[in-house]
């Protein structure tokens, strides 16, 4: 609360501490004080997207927020703390549940369009922009809307489906010099987590399907890389998680971001307290905390950095990470995912 940036002071009050008593008005405009939130906002397209895109990060050689999709525009807004309600948000709900369609339509392809494209990369372009726009819809608090639960069912049916088969223990066929995932294989996608992570009424109406989630993501990471055929191509397929993505200490302390990333949607689905592992690894970044409890890394002084894509919407929240704010984003979400294992919370 001494040096964190407006979205995160707002939402390590309403997310982590949680008081009984109803939120004062200056906390609750905290989000909107926030420059960067405010340039993302008033950066959205009349259609209610921004450039043209959906899943594409913005150009770090530009503006802060040039060349943005809109759905990592969507669920970086949510995390700043943003309401479904707020403009941008409402504007955006039109093109996000329309992606929820089981279609092949080219026209809702976005980046995904290139110039010429074939019927299965059509295809493939579609579920992944349908799974997205889900896991953003579920985020923004429509687990309700019965458009998101079709579009949920579905993707879980063809998830489970896969899972229960023979295929599942080897899910590699071998074509040509290299080991690949064949067109039928369907393991989860960190959408389809993310989704399921923002839906606990659904995930208990379907807690068979969700079981054979945990077995998966819990099981030891295959050698191969997740390379699948579509059609003939074999393309790359890094949405695709086939194992447990946080096995060790090393695994932790290689990427810090993912790391805290992975144990926060562990915790979200309910299965962070029912792996030993993970847990052990939770405590020990409880451990590098300070006596005021605030985090710090555990060797060195150097910011935490990540590469993987999958992480820009959610860090760092902070705008400038000079001084102590360094430390703010990573001390927020363990005490977030904390509050998602029912641990207790001192606020005082």
């Amino acid at each position: 609360m001494d040096h964190a940036a407006a979205p995160i002071k707002y939402r390590a009050i309403t997310d982590v501490a949680k008081p009984g008593a109803p939120i004062p008005a200056q906390v609750s405009s905290l989000p909107f004080t926030h420059r960067p939130a405010l340039a993302l906002a008033i950066s959205q397209r009349l259609d209610g997207t921004w450039s043209e895109a959906m899943l594409a990060l913005p150009n770090s050689r530009t503006e802060r927020f040039d060349g943005i999709g809109t759905i990592t525009a969507v669920r970086r807004l949510l995390e700043y703390g943003w309401d479904r309600d707020t403009p941008p948000l409402v504007r955006a709900r039109r093109i996000l549940f329309r992606l929820l369609a089981e279609d092949d339509d080219r026209e809702y392809l976005f980046e995904f369009a290139g110039k010429t494209v074939d019927e299965d990369a059509s295809r493939r372009g579609r579920a992944i922009l349908r799974e997205a726009a889900a896991a953003t819809l579920a985020q923004a608090g429509y687990e309700g809307d019965p458009r998101l639960r079709g579009a949920a069912r579905r993707i879980l049916e063809r998830v489970a489906s896969w899972l229960r088969s023979p295929h599942a223990a080897k899910p590699f066929v071998r074509v040509g010099n290299q080991h690949v995932l064949p067109p039928e294989a369907a393991p989860p996608s960190i959408y389809a987590l993310q989704m399921l992570a923002y839906m606990p009424l659904f995930r208990t109406e379907h807690h068979d399907a969700v079981a054979l989630i945990y077995r998966h993501v819990a099981q030891a990471l295959p050698r191969q890389e997740a390379i699948q055929l579509c059609g003939k191509k074999a393309i790359a397929q890094p949405h695709l998680v086939l194992g447990d993505m946080l096995p060790n200490r090393n695994a932790a302390d290689e990427d810090v971001v993912f790391a805290i990333g992975w144990l926060e949607l562990m915790a979200r689905l309910g299965f962070l307290k029912k792996n030993e592992n993970w847990v052990k690894l939770y405590d020990r970044f409880l451990d590098d905390r300070d006596a005021d409890g605030v985090w710090h890394p555990h060797k060195g002084t150097i910011v935490p950095r990540t590469s993987n894509p999958f992480l820009w919407p959610m860090y760092p929240l902070e705008d400038h990470m000079s001084g102590e704010e360094r430390w703010t984003d990573v001390t927020f979400r363990l005490g977030l995912i904390g509050r998602l294992l029912g641990r207790t919370i001192d606020s005082t």
